[in-house]
């Protein structure tokens, strides 16, 4: 009996972890890093990111702010800079990022499941391309380092959308 329980139980965590795979992806922080580290990580219990606030300068992003479900998240980056708003049509979800980076993070490309692009920063450094590796998954939540002066590095989480525990009223 212990011995069915035992492969059971193996057989079950092989299975969840194959399911599991499929479900999310992160491909690392595009960026030179140093600083403090932040994530949206539990902000995404609030429902899918339903706009984007990005802080810039003529060289760099300077700071990020995602909303989930009609609530902002915390800013995170410089206190400076020009601020830029973008929010999402109901059912509208991230798709790809791209962008360009050198010793910071120069420039943010969101483009969304309604061929909408967002571009943030200035195009210089090196480019990555980022999307999520599994069909029917989407931008789920950002992490990454600041400064008191700009982002340093960034990386995206893919997933699905998974129920919201704590959306208000309609949005979802």
């Amino acid at each position: 009996m212990l011995t069915l329980l035992c492969v059971c139980f193996l057989l079950g965590s092989t299975a969840a972890s194959k399911i599991q795979s499929r479900l999310s992806s992160y491909t690392g922080e595009f960026g030179a890093g140093g600083g403090t580290i932040f994530s949206y990580s539990s902000d995404q219990l609030n429902g899918q990111i339903t706009g984007i606030r990005v802080k810039e300068n003529p060289s760099h992003v300077l700071g990020i702010q995602l909303q989930y479900g009609g609530i902002w998240g915390p800013y995170y980056g410089s206190a400076s800079g020009t601020l830029f708003e973008v929010l999402l049509y109901r059912g509208e979800n991230i798709t790809q990022v791209s962008g360009k980076v050198a010793s910071y993070v120069n420039e943010l490309v969101f483009v969304t499941s309604r061929g909408r692009i967002f571009k943030f920063g200035q195009p210089s450094g090196t480019s990555f391309n980022d999307f999520p590796l599994f069909e029917g998954t989407v931008l789920r939540y950002i992490s990454g380092r600041y400064n008191t002066a700009v982002l340093t590095s960034i990386g995206f989480h893919w997933g699905t959308q998974p129920g919201c525990y704590y959306c208000k009223d309609g949005a979802k």
